[in-house]
């Protein structure tokens, strides 16, 4: 029987957390908890719920790790070695002082202020949490932050992260049958490679900058091609590459993002992902988002077929860009259905916010005209959001026509 169970394991109703603190409430040492002889009686702080100053020392009131609220007790700072909580504490009680107009520190704290700190403590690991899931499930590069130092709005309930399409019913895609046979994509590609066997150009140059007219389609090199992954055809496909931070906005226009670092003009950050719907799905949920004053609906009406990405609750990092594209055909893509990607129009700053024009008009002489204020633009004509009442825009650019359409 011993040997038949050999190598079985079942889930534990505890958390690793809870664990840790059995054991220590036990007086028990695990090497994978890391719980041992030297530091069995110490107790990880999660967060500072309270704080009071007496004559003669300060105390805060202490949530344990793994330790339910009744069992929070106060301890002298000079017991604490969380200087990183200690310091976040304070930075949250002098925003909340500042808010209720208040210029000293308190001997005690008001139950509204201390009940505030806890709130937003426990936000702040709920985000967490959600930045560790975002990152667990991401297929690319780049990392996603999260941030949240406006109210006390936790992570969206109705959104669900996705790296890719998602097919909607009534769709059915083909995947790609032919691939090029070049040794050298870019500088010696055989038959104009993949693009040239759809009368297009090559779309990148050696550094991976778009360089062809916006509203023209791009044709990548997919796995029946004879190039390998560095290939400098492949762009779009190798997903998000820089570090990009969801924050909550200051001036009530929700989420948005910003990149950590700097982006230069003409470069890839991200797709538009969502859920493939068909037209006549789409009309039915757009009444719907047209009630709620807004819309994650794009066509993709390049050819004839009409499809349409949803990325209302199905999406990626690209669902909290504050309102270019291309289209991209890659690999396990149907020809007639592109991948919408987005490139950068400008120079963009670390720490700069994201956000694309909706409604972006382009001169099919002068490309100068689709220099706006946004950090990048709809650029591919063929793809556009569906078209019903007059949105509000929130972006924030200077040169916004406070309407989508």
């Amino acid at each position: 029987m011993a040997e038949i169970l050999k190598g079985c394991s079942v889930p534990c109703k505890m958390s690793r957390d809870e664990l840790e603190a059995l054991c220590r409430m036990k007086k028990l040492q695990c090497r994978e908890l890391g719980v041992s002889r030297a530091n069995v009686n110490e107790y990880e702080v999660e967060f500072l719920c309270d704080y009071k100053k007496t004559k003669v020392e300060e105390l805060y009131l202490v949530k344990w790790k793994g330790f339910p609220e009744s069992d929070n007790t106060w301890e002298p700072k000079r017991n604490l070695k969380c200087p990183k909580l200690i310091k976040q504490f304070h930075l949250d009680l002098d925003q909340e002082l500042r808010r209720h107009k208040r210029r000293y520190m308190p001997k005690k704290l008001d139950k509204e202020v201390s009940s505030f700190l806890v709130q937003k403590a426990k936000l702040r690991q709920s985000l967490q949490r959600w930045e560790d899931h975002l990152n667990q499930t991401r297929n690319h590069p780049g990392r996603i932050f999260v941030m949240n130092e406006v109210d006390l709005e936790g992570p969206p309930k109705n959104f669900t992260y996705i790296n890719n399409y998602k097919v909607g019913q009534g769709i059915v895609l083909d995947e790609m049958a032919v691939g090029c046979e070049c040794k050298n994509c870019l500088e010696e590609p055989m038959n104009g490679c993949c693009p040239g066997a759809s009368l297009q150009r090559m779309a990148y140059n050696d550094r991976g900058q778009v360089r062809i007219r916006p509203g023209q389609p791009i044709y990548e090199c997919n796995s029946q091609c004879s190039c390998g992954p560095d290939c400098p055809n492949r762009v779009v496909q190798k997903g998000i590459q820089f570090d990009l931070c969801i924050f909550k906005t200051e001036n009530g226009r929700g989420w948005g993002v910003r990149t950590l670092q700097h982006i230069k003009k003409n470069t890839f950050v991200m797709e538009y992902i969502g859920e493939i719907i068909t037209t006549d799905e789409a009309e039915r949920r757009g009444h719907v988002y047209d009630c709620q004053g807004s819309t994650y609906l794009f066509d993709l009406d390049y050819v004839e077929d009409v499809y349409t990405v949803d990325a209302a609750h199905l999406g990626n990092i690209s669902h909290f860009v504050n309102h270019s594209v291309y289209n991209v055909f890659i690999d396990n893509i149907d020809e007639r259905l592109p991948r919408i990607a987005l490139f950068s129009t400008r120079a963009i700053r670390a720490g700069e916010e994201l956000t694309f024009d909706y409604k972006m008009q382009i001169d099919p002489v002068d490309t100068e005209s689709t220099k706006m204020d946004s950090s990048f633009s709809l650029a591919g004509l063929p793809s556009s959001p569906k078209k019903r009442i007059r949105v509000e825009c929130r972006c924030g650019s200077d040169s916004c026509r406070k309407y989508l359409f």
